[in-house]
């Protein structure tokens, strides 16, 4: 999960750093740092961030999944 995609997941459920943040399970600093590309967090706190999102109902388009690249968009409601 790339910076960009952290932001615009956030921006698609309306959640703050901070909400991300709790709902990760880690602190404020690290959520700044990636989004900003501060420093390169570790990959546990990349998956822990980006299940978060999932589980709130964030689905991530990985590189090749559709022409334009990384992104990400809202899970259809079932």
């Amino acid at each position: 999960m790339t910076p960009a995609q952290c932001r615009a997941a956030r921006a698609l459920i309306g959640w703050s750093q901070t909400s991300l943040a709790n709902a990760a399970g880690m602190g404020l600093s690290t959520i700044v740092d990636h989004e900003k590309e501060r420093r390169t967090i570790s990959p546990d706190a990349v998956l822990a961030i980006r299940a978060a999102l999932e589980q709130a109902g964030v689905s991530f388009l990985d590189k090749g999944d559709i022409a334009a690249g990384p992104g990400a968009a809202l899970k259809p409601k079932s």
